[in-house]
């Protein structure tokens, strides 16, 4: 069992079932999943850039990752319904706590003059994203491979009801939050 989880079950969920005051153990927030998202820009200029997209995205994140196409035409921007846009990953289950482990104990620590994440973040319903500059703070990506630096959403979707519920879960897993 991943390490995270295993501090779900055994201690934090216990400490969030005593700080709400919840009545029954269900109501006690947990993660659900975390999307992983990496828009590429326009196709035309380097139709290889999607496929390194992928390959970036299936090493940090584990699983191959779908193609996005853009879903409207925009003339300023060069861009016709159907093209490749971007690339997503959804992640559940073990696989979303290893990544989770992973960027709050490797990949945020090495993000140059980092202060910590931004609290502001969460969207109201508990829900919480984030967003890397470049795809080279994960080890697993090689330098040398990369043909362009591309920027990585990351959405972490909780079933907590508000952001204070949302913001002590992630605290508790160890998301470093900015004073």
């Amino acid at each position: 069992m991943n390490r995270l989880k295993e501090k779900y079950l055994n201690e934090l969920r216990d400490a969030l079932m005593k700080e709400f005051n919840y009545s029954s153990i269900m109501q006690v927030p947990k993660l659900e999943k975390i999307v992983l998202n990496m828009a590429v820009g326009n196709p035309r200029e380097n139709p290889k850039a999607i496929e390194s997209a992928v390959r970036d995205l299936t090493t940090i994140a584990g699983q191959k990752p779908i193609v996005r196409n853009a879903r409207k035409s925009v003339a300023n921007f060069k861009l016709r319904e159907g093209m490749p846009i971007g690339v997503k990953v959804t992640l559940r289950g073990e696989r979303m706590y290893e990544f989770l482990d992973k960027l709050v104990s490797i990949a945020l620590p090495r993000v140059r003059d980092f202060r910590g994440v931004n609290p502001n973040s969460f969207d109201g319903h508990g829900n919480y994203s984030l967003g890397a500059r470049e795809q080279l703070i994960f080890p697993e990506v090689d330098y040398d491979s990369i043909d362009k630096i591309n920027g990585l959403d990351i959405v972490i979707v909780t079933t907590a009801n508000s952001d204070e519920e949302a913001k002590a879960l992630l605290t508790g897993f160890g998301m470093p939050f900015r004073k």
